[in-house]
């Protein structure tokens, strides 16, 4: 084989060594290879790739095609040094080899340049939490529009004790790991702290045992802030089951029997949503209801009073408790949104223009 190749070497020639180089912005797991296109009357299969580390003998590591002349190489290892060549195959046969090209060793970066946008973006968007956060702690006043369902919060709460009847809030149907579920828990909380304040019933059944188990610390906890640890009844807030219809039913099965004055379904919500919607409904209960999930929002807009939807779930945390950290990040969230909104409509514009460039401010 050694013989083949001096021969077919000195007939055809060899090539240039290829030039290699530590791959930007990595791990330090990455070389990149590029060599010079070889031209020769022999038809050209492709080129094979052979690496070698410190004294150790060459091995095959890749086969491109003939019109590739580049290869990133992501199997070495931080600080290992290795030389390359490249070998020219036609109709099963070597044609040539390059020289060996200069040692290299791969390293890893502590930036990857290709994302400065995204630290930019990072670093502006930080900076505007801050300082809605920062001024919000100082006492001023951030609007935030109003929202109907959560105005009606502290009116149906009331309804309730004028009746003399129960509030039942279901928290949705999914998991503490649910970003929804952890806003319904929120809301929990602040709604709670009303009806210990009013001496009202709060009925909270539950169908994940985890979630069961921070909603009733949720509402003890509630209760002791309010000063009433004793009006707490472990009782009101109980796991039914896991199986989705069961709990349908049995929520459903509450609404008849206690008929309460107020219903309020948030948190994320599966087929069940109009069931519970449209039984609540029947039994003249006011209902208020929110979820992120857009194909039950349709059937909590037709069946219920108010309708929190969408990221008004997220919001209504801060909405009811003005708490200066929740009402500076939602404000900054608001207008981290609309810079983002106003930069892709410039963007927009731009590119209508002709201006193509304005594609590589938004790559990675």
């Amino acid at each position: 084989m050694e013989i083949l190749l001096i021969l077919v070497v000195s007939l055809f020639g060899t090539m240039d060594a290829p030039d290699v180089m530590d791959n930007p912005n990595d791990d330090g797991s990455r070389i990149a290879i590029s060599w010079q296109e070889f031209t020769s009357e022999m038809a050209i299969d492709g080129y094979e790739i052979w690496r070698a580390e410190e004294n150790t003998d060459f091995e095959k590591i890749a086969e491109v095609n003939r019109f590739e002349q580049q290869y990133i190489d992501s199997e070495t290892m931080n600080g290992i040094t290795y030389r390359y060549k490249i070998i020219v195959v036609g109709n099963g046969e070597i044609i040539t080899e390059s020289e060996v090209s200069t040692p290299v060793k791969s390293s890893e970066q502590w930036f990857n340049t290709g994302r400065t946008n995204v630290l930019i973006g990072f670093i502006v968007y930080a900076a505007i939490l801050l300082y809605f956060i920062y001024h919000a702690r100082r006492g001023k006043n951030l609007f935030i529009r109003r929202l109907a369902g959560l105005e009606a919060l502290e009116d149906a709460v009331g309804r309730a004790t004028e009746m003399g009847k129960p509030i039942l809030y279901v928290p949705g149907l999914s998991t503490i790991d649910d970003i929804a579920t952890l806003a319904s828990l929120n809301i929990l909380s602040l709604v709670a702290k009303k009806t210990a304040e009013y001496n009202t019933t709060l009925l909270v059944p539950n169908r994940s045992p985890v979630v069961y188990v921070v909603a009733r610390e949720i509402v003890k906890e509630a209760y002791t802030d309010a000063g009433r640890p004793d009006a707490f009844n472990p009782d009101n807030v109980y796991f039914l089951t896991q199986n989705q219809w069961a709990y349908t039913a049995a929520v459903c099965g509450t609404m008849v029997r206690e008929k309460p004055a107020t219903n309020l379904f948030l948190g994320h919500f599966w087929a069940e949503s109009l069931v519970l919607a449209e039984t609540g409904a029947s039994t003249g209960a006011i209902q208020i209801a929110g979820t992120d999930s857009v194909f039950q929002l349709p059937f909590f807009i037709t069946a219920c009073d108010y309708t929190l939807i969408g990221e008004e779930l997220y919001a209504a945390s801060a909405y009811l408790s003005k708490e200066p950290l929740l009402m500076g990040s939602l404000k900054g969230q608001d207008w981290g949104k609309m810079i983002v909104l106003g930069i892709l409509l410039v963007a927009s514009a731009l590119l209508l223009l002709g201006l193509p460039w304005v594609l590589n401010l938004f790559s990675i």
